[in-house]
């Protein structure tokens, strides 16, 4: 480690020097804590008692060798302040923690595990121009082995039951929820204590890299939530670490965040040479493929309210992780969740960005569940509600969320928000994933989603596999399938998210009738503007979503000869409607006469003039 870079905030292997790293004669215990005026290790290798720790360096940091000291074994540092009292912390940077209540940290050899994924590591990207199908997960509650509290598959156990589950689904990536250790199991992990280690409620560090390692055996990658932004309040981990307040700000205007956590003091560099040093540790010794950091709307204003103004220094912080973090690792994902106008969220920090690759885009997600939830007969007013989200979308590189955040809480699942009874509601939540997967954009979606879920989630229970009995919820699961190996297999839906050459719209303004219509477009060559190129894939997407059918509804397709319906929402299979005719369009002069079924989406495949 760099002593000079991790005063100034440029360090990303703090973790390779600070904490307690395992060699064949013992393991060293370092820790940084420039205002304690006593530090002892006390753990299972001393029963407990004081091994005292002496000032190295420049005074600011603490070590000791301990040789009986071996991995597996627990750990604290009894840190005294100013006035001679102490308090047992973790250690910020340990690799391991006893679960909750237990507040120790446990020795790691972190080089124990070997990978076996380097065709994955070799061939992965950022996926900007292939299919990005994200599934979102809490690990606790996707599936548990009982109904008893405490009660979790192991990180390795839970490869059998999910790898599989993913590949069937059409899921390429994998994104878990907070895996740092946290001590209440209600913050989901977004309130942590430790930043370097995996959660024990599912295993240890190594069972941890073998559930990654089986993923990228099956073509899966991981994105992992990080949290930059705040941390739990609980006195034997970071706050207050050395008798001041070291990661923290000592005041509480600014020091406590809405969820009455700690925030870090991204202007002091030694806070910023921990965070991006956490996000670098997991991305090198777990070889995560991204990270999603959350609540970055608070890094970037203060209390992430505009009115309060820039928080300059976060600012920067963000700008020198992302570009740091891509330089050592280029093909992970950075992924934004960030609901402001922030501008340049995923430009590059050269041209004055942020350096994400993905931005959470919030509005879409708002405005077309509220678009949903209104009644049908008083969806005209609201029909810009889905085309406004165009007028922005080149503005940032944006990625389309329904995540855990709209299904908690008294929000309701994505299912519930459909308008209407239970019969009605699949038909239109149909239409409207289909209107998602057509939609620019990468796609995320929570676990049981695609199931049909009616139980809001509760990450003390397992998603109600039992839906799955129940005809409706069959038909449904079977259409989020079929739509999202479609999704994965048409280049038209993907390759061309971030440029304007793949999209144009073929009805906006059919306000009275609730009809859209837009065409995805793909090439093997991203500078060819000729719609009739050979390499072009194009789709057209069509949606009606009234509640009455809409008749003899025509719509101009510049270039198209002939539709070929090749994917549709009111299929038997999937619980719908239809009589399966009419599956080619001839047009006349490009116009083409559509009939529509209410709450009904349809795709077609559009063969030009000129082919």
């Amino acid at each position: 480690m760099d002593f000079y870079d991790f005063y100034t905030g440029k360090c990303f292997d703090a973790y390779k020097y600070l904490g307690a790293h395992f060699f064949k004669g013992g393991t060293v215990f370092r820790t940084f804590a420039p205002s304690a005026s006593k530090i002892s290790v006390i753990g299972e290798f001393s029963k407990w008692e004081e091994i005292p720790m002496e000032k190295v360096h420049d005074g600011n940091f603490w070590e000791v060798s301990v040789p009986l000291a071996q991995p597996g074994m627990m750990y604290k540092y009894r840190i005294y302040d100013t006035a001679g009292e102490y308090i047992d912390h973790c250690d910020p940077y340990g690799f391991g923690m006893e679960l909750r209540p237990g507040t120790a940290s446990i020795i790691r050899d972190m080089t124990a595990y070997h990978f076996h994924d380097n065709s994955w590591l070799k061939e992965r990207t950022d996926k900007r121009r292939s299919p990005l199908n994200i599934y979102e997960i809490h690990f606790g509650s996707f599936k548990k082995p009982s109904d008893e509290p405490d009660s979790w598959y192991s990180y390795d156990e839970m490869a059998e039951y999910l790898i599989p589950y993913l590949k069937d689904n059409g899921y390429n990536y994998l994104e878990i929820m907070p895996l740092n250790e946290y001590p209440s199991d209600e913050s989901w992990g977004y309130q942590g204590t430790g930043f370097y280690s995996p959660t024990s409620r599912y295993g240890t560090a190594d069972q941890l890299k073998a559930f990654v390692d089986a993923c990228h055996q099956n073509n899966i990658g991981i994105i992992l939530d990080f949290v930059p932004v705040h941390f739990a309040v609980d006195w034997y981990a970071l706050a207050h670490y050395d008798g001041t307040s070291l990661y923290e700000y000592p005041h509480a205007a600014v020091g406590q965040s809405e969820w009455g956590s700690c925030n870090f003091m991204h202007s002091r560099g030694e806070v910023r040479s921990f965070l991006q040093s956490a996000a670098n540790y997991w991305l090198t010794e777990y070889h995560i493929d991204g990270l999603r950091m959350d609540a970055i709307s608070r890094a970037i204003y203060w209390q992430g309210t505009p009115e309060r103004g820039v928080n300059s220094n976060a600012v920067e912080f963000l700008k020198t992780m992302n570009r740091g973090l891509k330089k050592l690792h280029p093909s992970v994902i950075l992924a934004a969740e960030d609901s402001t106008c922030f501008p340049k969220v995923t430009e590059s920090p050269e041209k004055g960005g942020l350096g994400f690759d993905y931005k959470w885009d919030m509005g879409w997600m708002n405005d077309t569940l509220n678009y949903f939830r209104t009644d049908p007969l008083y969806r005209g007013a609201d029909y810009h509600k889905l085309t406004f989200s165009m007028a922005y979308y080149y503005d940032e590189r944006y990625l389309l969320p329904l995540s855990h955040d709209e299904v908690v809480h008294g929000k309701a699942t994505i299912l519930q928000k459909m308008f209407g009874d239970y019969e009605i509601k699949f038909p239109q939540a149909r239409a409207f994933y289909m209107y998602m997967y057509a939609h620019p954009g990468k796609k995320l979606n929570f676990m049981g989603n695609e199931i049909g879920h009616f139980r809001e989630w509760d990450e003390k229970r397992e998603q109600d596999w039992n839906l799955l009995s129940h005809p409706a919820h069959q038909d449904f699961h079977r259409f989020i399938k079929a739509l999202n190996h479609f999704y994965l297999e048409h280049p038209a839906f993907y390759e061309m998210d971030y440029d304007p050459k793949g999209f144009q719209w073929l009805e906006c303004k059919a306000e009275d009738r609730c009809v859209y219509a837009f065409e995805r477009i793909s090439t093997d060559s991203f500078s060819c503007s000729d719609i009739s190129h050979p390499d072009k894939e194009r789709i057209a997407a069509v949606f009606n979503f009234s509640g009455i059918a809409q008749k003899e509804f025509q719509i101009h397709i510049p270039g198209a000869l002939r539709l070929y319906r090749i994917f549709e929402s009111e299929l038997p299979d999937f619980g719908g409607k239809s009589s399966l005719n009419n599956e080619i369009l001839e047009g006349k002069k490009e116009v083409f006469t559509f009939s529509l079924r209410p709450f009904s989406a349809e795709y077609y495949q559009i063969e030009s003039v000129h082919e």
